[in-house]
């Protein structure tokens, strides 16, 4: 399995309080494929292989250019146990200081508005205390990779992004323009991550995140335990 597990546990530390400072330094250049997922015996295979990926938000002013710089593929995984090895070597959610983006893609999809396989998409977005995110992220991660939302190829992948005092969760999908399905994902993310049927969440498109340069794109309120 061809992972850099070490790359997310560097790229974090000791950057709590450079705000403008990219972090490329810390981690080499910028990797986009890891050749072909192994698949080794006797494994439980996956029906779609997932790219793991770390970045840290650009300044306002690099724009989606820093933001693209700012990616790094960590890993890969094509089977179950692949997903748990590589889990397993990843600093905990709680450790990872504020403007930190953790993503898990179908191979192929790069985490990024521009993608062919997200521009025309959106992502419903939901905001967490700090406490409730990594069980929260956990399950979501666990819901794609085990294919529960039901939506045939839509979901191209998830996000948690790490803030000072909330972490907001999110989910991709192809199709903007089809109501049905994302209203379909909308229900199995509240369902599966035992949301509030009250809570409301917001859907963005990605077309609107580009044509206005949105990043704000939950409501105000909070989940409540």
């Amino acid at each position: 399995m061809s992972n850099k597990f070490e790359t997310l546990k560097h790229y974090h530390t000791d950057r709590d309080n450079e705000d403008d400072a990219s972090g490329d330094e810390e981690i080499g250049p910028s990797i986009t494929d890891l050749g072909p997922v192994e698949y080794p015996p006797g494994e439980h295979r996956l029906q779609h292989p997932y790219c793991l990926w770390f970045s840290r938000r650009p300044s306002q002013n690099q724009g989606s250019q820093g933001y693209s710089q700012a990616l790094r593929l960590v890993g890969q995984v094509g089977t179950v146990e692949q997903w748990w090895a590589l889990y397993s070597h990843i600093v905990r959610l709680h450790d990872i200081p504020a403007h930190r983006d953790i993503h898990l893609f179908k191979k192929g999809i790069k985490p990024m508005w521009e993608d062919p396989a997200n521009k025309k998409g959106g992502k419903w977005v939901i905001r967490l205390r700090k406490e409730q995110a990594a069980r929260a992220w956990e399950n979501l991660c666990m819901a794609m990779l085990g294919e529960q939302f039901v939506t045939g190829n839509e979901i191209c992948g998830v996000v948690v992004s790490t803030r000072y005092q909330e972490y907001l969760l999110s989910i991709w999908n192809r199709t903007a323009s089809d109501t049905a399905t994302t209203s379909r994902i909308r229900d199995a993310l509240k369902r599966l991550l035992n949301i509030p049927l009250t809570y409301t969440m917001e859907y963005k498109t990605h077309n609107d995140c580009l044509k206005y340069g949105a990043a704000k794109t939950v409501p105000n309120n909070v989940l409540k335990s």
